[in-house]
């Protein structure tokens, strides 16, 4: 077993590849993993690292993998499909897990492992990227300078990018299903868009319009912080925002395998994901707020690098640490295992009080 490898499934994807390509200067070899086995060899064969090819459902090959790394990185989504079975099979092995998983459902169903995990002496930590790593490091920050804070909203800005392929498949296979919010502890089912607010996001000359959409915060800003009441949104046009409050007329066709078939063969036409002359100079803006029962609130904003790069940076970050030893076993979120200050270790975060 090497000390530096990890396993990287769905390594061929487009962000599997960016944090296959970044790992050198973190000091990491990933070993490449997953089911195409051209695309594979051909990345491996550039970067010059190891190839496993497996599917989730080849127990044996999978257990073959598991055992060269301490550490797997699931970057194969959508999670719906794949992160119990690497979640189980980690457990099994005696791996740690992490993945880049963006989905409050998903990270529920890992919380259940809990137990498993730790009578293992594993670290099962879902969204080492994007979502949720600055947000969860900024609503802790948050709530230590708030010890009473009740509620929590999250809203993030990502200006002058795109999703990439896989982002995209996730979204079409989301088509016509509710939206989510926590109230009073509990996942509640509600519209996407149900509400809506402009929020004076940092280095903006105006506010931008949000609406409300499920985003992993729903689950794991509860686990970090235990604030009771969590919404989160994303900058939307405000007319794609009055088309969707009609959403109840429509959401059965949205359903359907012919809509849904027609957006995935639309999505699979598309690039892979934005290039790296549009990472370079786009930042993704995040706004957060808390407030007690007296009314009071504190905000915070948040600058960090774009959405992909970060992903990459902050997964390839956290598996340096494990690897390292630094890990706490069982079900972990970004801020419940490294604290607040994970995220001010990436190259060009800011983060700040609003006055």
């Amino acid at each position: 077993m090497l000390d530096q490898a990890f396993l990287l499934y769905g390594a061929n994807g487009y962000t599997g590849e960016l944090i296959a390509r970044y790992a050198a200067a973190y000091g990491l070899q990933p070993i490449l993993a997953g089911r195409n086995k051209q695309a594979l060899e051909q990345l491996g064969a550039e970067l010059k690292l190891p190839v496993r090819v497996f599917a989730l459902d080849d127990k044996i090959a999978m257990q073959q993998a598991l055992q060269e790394v301490p550490v797997v990185v699931n970057a194969a989504g959508p999670y719906d499909f794949t992160a119990k079975q690497l979640v189980e099979a980690c457990i099994a092995e005696g791996r740690h897990y992490l993945d880049l998983n963006g989905d409050a459902i998903i990270y529920d169903m890992i919380h259940t492992y809990d137990k498993a995990a730790k009578d293992s002496g594993v670290m099962l930590l879902p969204g080492a990227g994007y979502d949720v790593v600055p947000t969860d490091c900024l609503a802790l920050w948050l709530k230590q300078q708030m010890p009473d804070a009740r509620s929590l909203k999250i809203a993030f800005a990502v200006l002058n990018s795109s999703l990439s392929r896989g982002t995209a498949i996730n979204t079409v296979l989301k088509l016509g299903l509710p939206g989510l919010s926590r109230i009073d502890g509990k996942l509640v089912e509600e519209p996407v868009g149900k509400r809506g607010m402009y929020v004076q996001f940092p280095g903006m000359k105006k506010k931008l319009f949000t609406m409300s959409l499920p985003w992993g915060d729903l689950s794991t800003a509860y686990v970090s912080t235990g604030i009771p009441n969590i919404e989160t949104y994303i900058n939307m046009n405000k007319a794609a925002w009055f088309f969707l409050k009609g959403q109840g007329a429509y959401n059965w066709l949205l359903k359907t395998k012919l809509v849904r078939g027609i957006a995935n063969a639309i999505v699979k036409r598309q690039s892979p994901g934005p290039d790296k002359a549009t990472r370079d100079k786009t930042n993704t803006l995040i706004w957060a707020q808390v407030s007690n029962e007296n009314g009071n609130t504190l905000t915070a904003n948040m600058v960090v690098p774009e959405a992909y790069t970060l992903t990459a940076l902050a997964a390839l970050l956290i598996t340096r640490k494990v690897l390292n030893k630094e890990f706490t076993p069982g079900y972990q979120t970004p801020a419940t295992a490294y604290g607040t200050e994970l995220i001010m270790e990436i190259p060009g975060v800011q983060r700040g009080l609003v006055q």
